[in-house]
């Protein structure tokens, strides 16, 4: 991946595997934009929204999320897996805010269940400075607002999928 501060976050979606696996493959940045957007007008945008609500501040960014790369791992010993390489940064004045670069997974943990497993880096920007600065709140930040994106990304596939 990168080097950086590491986050994970994971959640479940009370679906079949193949159910989600399919509706991420044929369209994640749909799947994405649809999750994550707080009002249906801007739902035809390009961007999609990180949003975070940290000690009564609210903190939200449009972001451009761009799918790399998308794998499916099928072998005899082990559950299905496919693996989504992401990157995301801000849609306007990306220098103020870290680039992420992950890898969302998602597998069968039972028959109607999966789970999303996203794990990633990011480096915050203004070098020195915004290190010690993502010390003090910025990883919190980070951390609340990747847990929100895959929260968000569940919560409508448990929605969106029959």
């Amino acid at each position: 991946m990168s080097t950086g501060r590491e986050i994970r976050s994971y959640d479940y979606v009370n679906r079949p595997y193949e159910r989600v696996r399919d509706a991420l493959r044929q369209n994640a940045l749909t799947v994405f934009q649809s999750a994550t957007k707080a009002a249906a007008s801007r739902a035809q945008s390009i961007a999609a929204e990180l949003h975070v609500d940290l000690g009564g501040i609210g903190v939200k960014t449009d972001i451009n999320i761009s799918v790399k790369n998308i794998e499916e791992i099928v072998d005899a010993t082990s559950t299905p897996t496919t693996r989504l390489l992401l990157e995301w940064e801000a849609a306007t004045v990306p220098g103020l805010f870290p680039l992420m670069k992950g890898e969302l997974s998602l597998y069968p943990l039972t028959s109607t269940e999966t789970q999303l497993d996203f794990s990633g880096f990011y480096e915050p920007p203004f070098g020195a400075v915004g290190r010690t600065m993502n010390a003090i709140v910025g990883h919190r930040i980070a951390e609340v607002s990747v847990h929100r994106f895959v929260s968000d990304v569940a919560g409508y596939l448990r929605q969106a999928l029959p």
